[in-house]
């Protein structure tokens, strides 16, 4: 038990030692069958060259000739394929050229051949000999004869050489693709299951207490692993044990941190892999895998089985694009459905799946029996945000002026994933500054620079240009204060960050609905630039684009999706469902689209003229404003409070109670968690 809770704080399962063997424990090499293929083939060789004796030693026509047959020293010649004489010399004469075949372990053979030379033709090659016999006499009389020979081992490895390239290339092929899969790189496992499998041997470190906020998740992600550790306090009351959880949620909200917490904590095996894991580009392999994936858990029931990024499989089926194909990712998920709710059920197994599509899954996924709960992971609201900075800042070192309650307002909308890469970004801030410790600044620095992006003040602009930026973001700061909906102001800067030559930040209200009064007062708001240009210019410029975007949707979504047009009534195009409904024709006919069209048209019209006229009326205010930009370039909500006054309307915001502890007084994160 010792050395278990040593590995968990360590953030390992194994024992401590190197990173490949931690626990300097002896670790018997893997048998490899490459080895023996390769002995027997050096083994083969080496046999060949044995049985075969040395090669003879090259030599010429002349010099068989002039000394050789001279001297009478040859026994016999042998014209092997009409192309090469070998020469065997007699037993006496051996010795004589000893010196010229003695090459070590490469000698030839005693009883020869011992020389060869090419020839050219048979035919010259004979009147030659006869030459030289009838010049030199008896002694010089030679054995000859003709043999044909096969280098069997020569030519059937010509034969196989491409047949084996072609079939090495194959299972290089098989090899790489099967990487990770079960039993590792066989081209036999392509269609085994690549999920990573965690148990008693290796299991994960991450608990439910280092998963900041998400109650309402981890409260239903809790009652699942609850039933595998207690399954009697449910089962005496007729419960069963839910077959599948679906995390739904946008990107960064902590869905795989809720799958990695579930495995730290459930006493079963794990089984985890993505969903692209299944797909590959062989027919029938995608199927395959999620079979031998249920095969393994059935083997090591009760489990769960996590599969990240469901929708790379679960897509609704009848909408891919190669129309009357065979599609690999269809057959994937129906083979899914048949495991997970089919006619063979699957008792012990539960599925948890993750995904931020969950409106182009298959419905067939989703209804009961498959996935039981669906458990949205929604981004953090004030209070979650206030947890989650509690888990991020407790590894930095804060200077004194941090509130972390100031944080979690400053960052609304952020998902846990943003604000882990805010207090990294302020981090990196401080350390460029050549700080000791991370400011409040560095947090707000941070937190611009995720939202807007790097700034770029060495951006070449031309002075018209910058005061036509200036009286722009004037214009949206002068509007937006003046009106009772739009969001307050934090602060404008006319220094380009990222693509935008300008900007405004807001804060906006964390509310779940949204009024049309509201909705047409963010309209006037962002209008507010284009406004201050045709006012104080009498031109406009290309700087708006982004807020017409914005207008143009907000109109858009305003007429069509919440029914807040009354000649356009109360009707909804919108499809919820995401099944693409209304994908290849309109749900309205061209009179309504016409009738659409002017809607949008009038209210951005209205909201432009009511822009217009609240700059108009508070011109003075307006120039003071673009004047104190291009002169700081940085102004604040208490620049605004200066010149325009408080905000009529409203509660007085009453000034936050300071968090900050005393001097030399630890923040207080909560309860202490392991670090991983």
């Amino acid at each position: 038990m010792a050395d278990i809770d040593k590995n968990k704080s360590n953030g390992s399962n194994l024992p401590k030692g190197n990173k490949k063997n931690p626990g300097g424990v002896k670790i018997n090499p893997k048998f490899n069958l490459i080895y023996v293929y390769g002995f027997l083939l050096l083994a083969f060789f080496v046999i060949q060259y044995m049985t075969s004796g040395g090669a003879p030693v090259e030599t010429s026509w002349q010099e068989v000739r002039n000394t050789m047959l001279k001297n009478g020293d040859i026994d016999k010649i042998v014209v092997v394929n009409k192309s090469q004489a070998d020469i065997f010399l007699k037993e006496a004469s051996y010795e004589k050229y000893k010196s010229k075949l003695d090459l070590g372990i490469g000698s030839p053979a005693k009883i020869g051949p011992h020389f060869f030379f090419t020839i050219g033709s048979v035919d010259v090659f004979e009147k030659n000999l006869e030459s030289a016999v009838a010049e030199f006499g008896e002694k010089s009389k030679v054995t000859l004869t003709y043999e044909l020979r096969h280098d069997y081992f020569t030519e059937i490895l010509s034969w196989l050489f491409l047949p084996l390239v072609l079939l090495g290339v194959w299972f290089w092929v098989f090899r790489r693709m099967s990487k990770g899969g079960g039993g590792g790189g066989n081209i036999f496992n392509v269609g085994k299951s690549q999920a990573k499998i965690f148990d008693k041997e290796s299991r994960v470190s991450t608990t439910f207490k280092e998963v900041a906020g998400l109650a309402e998740a981890k409260q239903e992600i809790e009652e699942i692993v609850e039933f595998l550790k207690n399954p009697e306090r449910y089962t005496k009351l007729g419960g069963k044990i839910p077959k599948g959880a679906l995390l739904v949620g946008p990107p960064g909200t902590g869905k795989t941190l809720l799958a990695k917490a579930v495995a730290g904590e459930a006493d079963v095996p794990f089984f985890s892999m993505s969903g692209s894991d299944f797909v590959e580009m062989f027919v029938g392999v995608g199927a395959s895998r999620v079979r031998d994936l249920f095969k393994q858990a059935k083997e090591k029931s009760p489990c769960i089985v996590f599969i990240d990024e469901i929708d790379a499989i679960g897509r609704a089926r009848g909408r891919n694009p190669n129309m009357g194909s065979n599609d690999e990712r269809e057959n994937t998920l129906n083979q899914l459905l048949t495991e997970m709710d089919g006619f063979d059920t699957n008792s012990g197994v539960i599925i948890l799946g993750a995904t931020n599509r969950a409106d182009i899954l298959d419905r067939a996924l989703m209804r009961a029996g498959r996935f039981d709960r669906q458990i949205h992971v929604e981004l953090p609201d004030v209070i979650d945000r206030k947890e989650i900075f509690m888990v991020h800042l407790r590894p930095l070192t804060l200077s004194e002026d941090v509130n972390v309650g100031f944080l979690a307002k400053q960052t609304p909308g952020f998902s846990g994933a943003d604000i882990a890469n805010v207090c990294n970004e302020a981090a990196l801030i401080a350390a460029r500054k050549q700080k000791t410790k991370v400011e409040k600044q560095d947090f707000l620095d941070a937190v611009d620079r995720i939202v807007g992006g790097l700034e770029k003040k060495n951006k070449i602009i031309t002075a018209d240009e910058k005061a036509i930026i200036a009286y722009h973001e004037a214009g949206h700061a002068t509007v937006s204060w003046l009106l009772e909906y739009a969001h307050p102001l934090v602060k404008v800067t006319i220094v380009p960050r990222g693509k935008a030559l300008g900007a405004a930040w807001y804060l906006p209200e964390e509310r779940q609905i949204t009024t049309s009064e509201q909705m047409l007062d963010e309209i006037c708001a962002t209008l507010g630039g284009r406004a201050a240009e045709e006012l104080v210019f009498s031109k406009i410029s290309s700087g708006a684009q982004n807020d017409l975007e914005k207008v143009t949707k907000t109109a858009y979504s305003m007429v069509c999706y919440f029914g807040m047009s009354e000649k356009v009534g109360n009707v909804s195009y919108y499809d919820s469902s995401g099944q693409s409904d209304y994908s290849f024709n309109k749900p309205y006919s061209e009179k309504t689209a016409e009738l659409i069209d002017s809607e949008i048209n009038e209210i951005i019209r209205t909201a432009f003229a009511r822009a217009k006229e609240i700059l108009r009326n508070n011109a003075e205010g307006h120039k003071k404003l673009a004047d104190l930009l291009l002169e700081r370039e940085v102004i604040f909500t208490e620049d605004l409070e200066n010149i325009f006054g408080l905000r009529p309307w409203g509660k007085k915001k009453e000034e936050e109670k300071s968090e900050t502890p005393v001097e030399g007084q630890k923040l207080d994160f909560g309860p202490e968690i392991e670090k991983v």
